[in-house]
């Protein structure tokens, strides 16, 4: 392996393995709470299953108005301009406040018709009203912990972006367990605590975004000298016009798409659930072990994006362009390993939930379909962060977003509504599709026409 190669991976590696932990803990404690909400009854699952993929849509909006301006702060960062960091975290945090309190506002009052358009499939009306009451009361009751999780993001994305993954892993892994803790005392009524069931697992939830929260602006305010950034950050929130519209005109693109992009997947999912309540049990179970499966791929793509910003923005474009391909086949290994050790767990994790039989079988033959599509996702992921490195974030909404919109949504539409196709095979036609993005993503790749310096 030549020596550029060698120095590339160990770079990455520095990078996403503290995201790995980070993410991997996170989703192994959402496992944990899955499983304790699942000893509850089915009922609680599919709610508190609904209201987060209801909220999920919020945490991608934050997250793609996060990295949209932290595009320009890699770059910063390569380039060695502490002060244009530091001007990209102003922008971050009043960006994500603002579209936090927007948030808040659409779920509050619109709680309850979200939640019902995915009660329409065939159900007991016992199951149906239970189902709907549990999933108001959890994102009522998560809504709090938003105001922090949107700031929060600010630091640990700007942390992020400039290298410094270990803080942000911190910060999350503490907060991670206070979750864990509070879920026990507060679902069950453990040591003398109230007894709250589904709502318990929403308060602990707040309870751990604020401690997360506080973590990441203690240690940041505490270390100027490890992060140069935070001196003065807070003496004005004011940000250049010129550089407020740049930083607007790359985000905005990322902000809809991963907008769009976490609307079309509540879209799949809430067409999936057309065939049966059961199906929306079944799924939730699915997300909860592909997510934790999913983190090596994940990371390495985030990963990747970084390495690549700081290798744009240092000037190095052809090193770039010779980096991206090894980067991407290195993700795309990680999502091969990923893909064939959930397909091994896909028989015996549903049988750990207290469900039905056909629920488990169900789960199963779901958890197995998304193993096999895992190295595809991964390509497409890593891909995505590439083409994004270089500031073309209308390129990446069009490959994204687009793309679930303009194929994905249409075919999960009309096979749920126009066909009789049962559940399994819809969903495996749906995540096949996913090969046409990724046969567009390596001619876009391999074009080069993301590699590019925009803080030059």
């Amino acid at each position: 392996m030549q020596a550029e190669t060698k120095k590339l991976f160990r770079t990455i590696t520095t990078i996403a393995v503290p995201m790995m932990i980070q993410n991997g803990v996170s989703n192994a404690v959402s496992l944990l709470d899955n499983l304790m909400i699942g000893q509850v009854g089915t009922n609680e699952v599919s709610g508190v299953a609904i209201s987060n993929q209801l909220i999920f849509i919020f945490y991608l909006v934050i997250f793609g108005a996060t990295t949209g301006v932290g595009i320009f702060t890699a770059q910063y960062h390569g380039k060695g301009d502490t002060e244009g960091v530091r001007i990209s975290f102003r922008f971050k945090l009043v960006a994500n406040f603002v579209l936090t309190l927007i948030c808040i506002g659409v779920f509050f009052l619109f709680s309850e018709q979200l939640i019902s358009l995915f009660l329409k499939g065939e159900g007991e009306i016992e199951d149906v009203e239970q189902t709907l009451a549990i999933g108001m009361k959890y994102m009522k009751i998560s809504l709090i912990g938003l105001v922090p999780l949107g700031i929060a993001n600010a630091y640990s994305g700007t942390l992020r972006d400039i290298g410094k993954t270990g803080i942000p892993m911190a910060s999350s892994i503490a907060a991670i367990f206070v979750n864990l803790i509070g879920n026990a005392l507060l679902i069950f009524g453990l040591c003398g605590c109230p007894r709250l069931g589904a709502a318990g697992a929403a308060v602990a939830t707040v309870i751990s975004r604020f401690v997360e929260l506080l973590i990441l602006v203690i240690y940041t305010g505490t270390h100027p000298e490890k992060i140069p950034f935070i001196r003065g950050a807070f003496r004005h929130f004011k940000v250049p016009g010129k550089t407020a519209f740049q930083f607007t005109l790359r985000s905005l693109p990322l902000l809809l798409n991963e907008s769009l992009w976490a609307i079309g997947i509540t879209f799949l999912n809430q067409s999936y659930s057309l065939r049966s309540l059961s199906a929306v049990t079944a799924i939730s179970i699915e997300s909860t072990i592909y997510n934790v499966f999913m983190v090596a791929f994940v990371a390495m793509g985030e990963a990747v994006g970084i390495v690549i910003g700081h290798i744009l923005g240092s000037g190095e474009v052809e090193k770039a362009r010779r980096s991206a391909p090894k980067l991407i086949g290195l993700t795309v290994f990680c999502g091969l390993v990923s893909g064939i050790l959930l397909a091994v767990v896909s028989p015996f994790f549903p049988g750990v939930y207290n469900t039905t039989d056909d629920i488990k079988h169900l789960a199963t033959m779901i958890i197995l379909i998304y193993g096999l599509v895992m190295p595809i996702y991964s390509f497409t992921h890593a891909s995505y962060f590439v083409i994004r490195a270089g500031g073309n974030t209308f390129i990446t909404f069009l490959f994204d977003s687009c793309f679930v919109w303009l194929v994905s949504v249409p075919a999960a539409y009309i096979l749920s509504r126009f066909t009789e196709i049962p559940l399994l095979p819809m969903i495996a036609m749906v995540q096949s599709l996913e090969i046409i993005k990724a046969l567009i993503g390596g001619l876009m790749v391999r074009s080069g026409i993301w590699a590019k310096n925009i803080v030059k």
